[in-house]
């Protein structure tokens, strides 16, 4: 690549298999957060293998300490003071939808506020505000790691 230039991984998804641009503003609180699930996923994935190699078994349960809607609840509360108008709409609208499945093992406050945290994420980086999206989670994950919620 030219100096200067950047790479951007959805961007390259999506001409590589000829898919046409999201528009975030358009899509329902319950498909942000599906896209912000994965996006989250992926994110605390990639932190768990940059500790090292081990066995795969335990890096899940490193991964589900994180990405459960408890964990994502105590960030949200955080996060939720160093949002925009903007995002904090966002983020209402995923909280305040109705979820066609049931919490598991949740809270409903804390599964509704994980909802509108994964709306979010996945607004964001639909939006490709890429570096908002890593900025915010960094503010969650440092509040857990302050609180010592998560490994």
């Amino acid at each position: 690549m030219e100096k200067g230039m950047t790479f951007e991984f959805y961007d390259h998804i999506r001409d590589v298999l000829g898919l046409k641009e999201a528009e975030a503003d358009s899509f329902s609180p319950l498909v942000l957060a599906y896209m912000g699930d994965c996006v989250f996923d992926l994110i605390i994935k990639s932190m768990v293998v940059s500790r090292g190699n081990k066995q795969v078994h335990r890096m899940h349960e490193e991964t589900s300490s994180y990405v459960q809607a408890s964990e994502q609840s105590l960030m949200m509360r955080t996060i939720q003071q160093h949002l925009t108008e903007e995002e904090h709409a966002v983020y209402r609208r995923g909280r305040n939808t109705k979820s066609v499945s049931p919490a598991k093992n949740q809270s409903i406050t804390d599964y509704r506020r994980a909802t509108g945290f994964e709306a979010l994420l996945g607004y964001l980086f639909l939006k490709k505000r890429y570096a908002r999206l890593i900025e915010l989670v960094r503010i969650g994950l440092d509040s857990l790691e302050n609180a010592g919620d998560c490994e």
